[in-house]
């Protein structure tokens, strides 16, 4: 009975130093030398706040301070509504949209009424502020993703929104699709995902091509 005990004794301590604090000392310093970008959030600073490695915002580094001025995860959505701006997919996640806490879709259905009427509202919302762009609307600007955090929309998305962010700008449409060009990622390794382009990152880039007079802004919010 000692001998099982103590047998039974040891592993318990070998396993809880080998799982509790070898692997995780392991699988951080891998992380942190291999890939640190990813292993601390894939977080990215505002651009303009200091030199750029990745598009036009720096990523975070592992030594950075706390209190840096962060915009957010590439891999995280955010809510973007004024015009001025390009907008991401609607987010069905409680209790405010993009809560990271709580990923979540709608699981409504296409026939459910509920799914048909928040999909039209969607709809008349984005032509109220472009009644001009009588283009058909690309179906991820209408409709949530799974987890309700996408960060991306498609590239056809962020065309569709051109016209809207040019006028409120006041800038060339041209060189907002080139914006948008620039900051298309494709499939991974050529087969994986689908041609994307990351809001948040899209939206940084706009406002240090195009950065709005205080003049504009103020117009914009009346």
């Amino acid at each position: 009975m000692f001998q099982i005990f103590r047998t039974a004794t040891v592993l318990f301590g070998l396993l809880t130093i080998l799982t509790g604090v070898v692997y995780p000392i392991a699988v951080t310093v891998v992380a942190q030398g291999v890939f640190p970008h990813a292993a601390n959030g894939s977080l990215f600073e505002k651009p303009g706040d200091s030199p750029t490695t990745h598009g036009n915002s720096r990523e975070r580094r592992s030594d950075d301070p706390p209190h840096s001025n962060w915009a957010g995860s590439e891999l995280v959505g955010q809510p973007f509504s004024e015009p001025k701006y390009f907008w991401g997919r609607p987010s069905s996640t409680a209790p405010v949209a993009y809560n990271g806490l709580g990923g979540s879709g709608s699981n409504q259905a296409p026939t459910n009424p509920a799914m048909i009427d928040a999909v039209r509202d969607r709809i008349a919302k984005l032509r109220a502020e472009d009644p001009e762009n009588q283009a058909p609307i690309p179906i991820d600007l209408v409709t949530a993703s799974a987890s309700g955090l996408d960060p991306h929309i498609s590239e056809a998305a962020a065309l569709y929104q051109v016209g809207r962010i040019s006028r409120v700008r006041k800038i060339d449409p041209g060189t907002i699709s080139k914006l948008i060009l620039s900051h298309t990622e494709r499939p991974t390794i050529g087969i994986l995902g689908q041609t994307r382009v990351n809001v948040l990152k899209l939206n940084l880039a706009l406002d240090v091509t195009a950065p709005l007079t205080i003049g504009d802004a103020a117009l914009i919010r009346n």
